[in-house]
Order: C-alpha cells, then sequence, then structure tokens
C-alpha cells in the first residue's frame, strides 16, 4: 500500500499558476506509476494526469494538454502537478493516485491508493 499526500492548492486568478505535490511514502517510490485526478462540485471525477514508476512515459487528459505538466523526483519521492493558464472550469478538488500501471491510472478504476485531496480555486 502506499501512502499519498498532496499539498500545494489555493486559489488563484484566471490565468495563473499552481504547481501541486503528492509525497508517496510506503513502498519503493518509482515501482509504480502515479497521477492525478480531479472532482468538480456536481461532475465525476476526471483523470488529469500521470506518470510511470521510473518517469519516462506521461500521460495527460486533452482538457490539460499545453498547460499542465507532470514530473517526479525519485529524490524526494514526490510528484508534481504543474498547472499554468489556469481557467475557472479546473476548479475541483485534486487528488493523488498510485497504481501499478499508467493505463490504470488512466482508466480510473480499479485504483486503490489515493491521497486525501487539496482543493484548487480558480477565480475569473
Amino acid at each position: 500500500q502506499v501512502q499519498l499526500v498532496e499539498s500545494g492548492g489555493g486559489v488563484v486568478q484566471a490565468g495563473g499558476s499552481l504547481r501541486l505535490s503528492c509525497a508517496a511514502s510506503g513502498r519503493t517510490f518509482g515501482t509504480y506509476a502515479m497521477g492525478w485526478f480531479r472532482r468538480a462540485p456536481g461532475k465525476e471525477g476526471e483523470f488529469v494526469a500521470a506518470i510511470s514508476g521510473g518517469g519516462g512515459v506521461t500521460s495527460l487528459a486533452n482538457s490539460v494538454k499545453g498547460r499542465v505538466t507532470i514530473s517526479s523526483d525519485n529524490a524526494k519521492n514526490t510528484v508534481f502537478l504543474q498547472m499554468n493558464s489556469l481557467k475557472p472550469d479546473d476548479t475541483a478538488v485534486y487528488y493523488c493516485a498510485a497504481a501499478a500501471r499508467i493505463r490504470t491510472l488512466e482508466g480510473g478504476t480499479q485504483i486503490h491508493d489515493w491521497g486525501q485531496g487539496t482543493q484548487v480555486t480558480v477565480s475569473s
């Protein structure tokens, strides 16, 4: 099992940037894929981005391509989500997740390891 703790959420104006962090513990970092999801009020959860255990492969949702980058730092056991050109539609609780493979994260099901979430609010 992997323990995940998110940080970095907050309130930002449209067009601004935020960097979310997800610190992992419990299993050897780099041996599993990690990703980000978000859930906006009244909407279903949405896959945002994922990165392979080695950091060499990434996946981004079409809705964030060109504005969002996912990266990892093995020395810090941390995955980052850099979000630029934020829009009010990006307002949501952002959750970090871990799974054996990126495809599992992209599918959004059978994911057992989740963080507690961090709120991102983008004002217009």
